[in-house]
């Protein structure tokens, strides 16, 4: 296993982070409980999480068993040094939690403590801002995305006593560094320069989808990634299974993630299909598991601190970490380039 710096920090995190997101309701307790044990065996360090989990579906009643079912792993083991555990608040808008309310000074402090409480732990090494307030171009919403209702001023504003409060809190050491997701580079960049200019806790990644299938994030994002030193932390790098092939053919295995979410969040549509059998059939035509394709060369992107996968069984999962021993040679990269080419955008 590979390890990179998290931003400026003195942290190092596995390429692969163990995302957690089906851990009470795909998963039961005991099956989580597994799949991080056979991950930390595989030189995994980083786990995600966030206060919304499990999904698959969304609900209220369930909402937090993902950190609960992380914090009985850490309370029944023992191993909370081994991990770098990251967490996230939920933004505005999100009726299962706090009725939707924004991100604020009180929204963090009922979110972290709750957080801390369930993962059974005294810090939480990244806490990252699910989404911002002002909206989010993530989640197919970049076809009709409008930033122009934003108020530039009610926005910084708001900046400045999110990172006030977050600095209380890791002055109370309840949290140790600060993350994005669901971030523009207007955003990260925004984040930043308050930070610097007022001596406040600096961002130090941000957590946006990146895969074969969407990739936002190759332009201004991988600039500012590269110069701020706040590397991508890459949501479904699977195309929330498709880069897996099971789904080829436009099929839907039982007990997958798309018998719960049928368009699995809008990714399945017309115009996908045959991106997804250009990258099946590359990875047929060098022989390898497509699957351990998507990951290898998502973890070798420039830009990228840690992949972040998730996995319902055992088998899969290993599938996934041996990912982290594949090298992608020259041959697989150009015709990844060509199907790029022409499938830029396919959902």
């Amino acid at each position: 296993m590979r390890y990179n710096q998290l931003g400026r920090t003195d942290i190092k995190v596995s390429a692969l982070c163990l995302g957690s997101m089906t851990w009470g309701s795909q998963n039961t307790a005991p099956e989580a409980h597994a799949q991080i044990d056979m991950a930390l065996d595989h030189g995994v360090n980083f786990i995600d999480t966030a206060e919304m989990y499990p999904v698959n579906p969304l609900a209220k009643e369930t909402q937090g068993d993902t950190e609960r079912i992380l914090g009985d792993w850490l309370g029944a083991t023992g191993r909370r040094q081994d991990i770098i555990l990251a967490t996230k608040v939920s933004g505005k808008g999100y009726m299962n939690v706090r009725d939707g309310a924004p991100i604020t000074p009180a929204s963090i402090d009922l979110a972290l403590d709750a957080s801390l409480r369930a993962l059974k732990t005294d810090y939480i090494d990244l806490y990252q801002l699910h989404w911002p307030n002002r909206g989010s171009y993530m989640f197919r919403q970049n076809w009709t995305y409008d930033a122009s209702g934003q108020d530039s001023d009610e926005v910084l504003d708001h900046m400045i006593e999110v990172l006030q409060h977050l600095e209380k809190c890791r002055d109370a050491g309840k949290i140790r560094h600060v993350g994005l997701s669901n971030e523009s580079a207007w955003g990260t960049m925004r984040w930043l320069s308050i930070a610097a200019a007022q001596g406040l806790p600096r961002m130090v990644s941000v957590q946006n989808e990146y895969s074969l299938l969407c990739r936002h994030f190759d332009l201004d994002m991988a600039e500012v990634a590269h110069h701020e030193k706040v590397g991508l932390l890459a949501f479904s790098p699977l195309a929330a299974g498709l880069l897996t092939g099971k789904y080829q053919g436009d099929i839907t295995p039982d007990g997958s993630r798309r018998s719960h979410v049928a368009n699995l969040g809008g990714r399945i549509c017309d115009t996908m299909w045959p991106a997804l059998d250009a990258y099946m059939n590359i990875a047929a035509k060098h022989e390898l598991n497509p699957a351990q394709m998507a990951l290898a060369w998502a973890m070798n992107r420039p830009f990228m601190t840690s992949a972040i996968f998730g996995a319902t069984n055992l088998d899969q999962l290993d599938v996934a970490l041996g990912a982290a021993d594949i090298t992608l040679g020259t041959a697989v990269m150009e015709d990844i380039t060509i199907a790029y080419r022409k499938f830029p955008m396919p959902f």
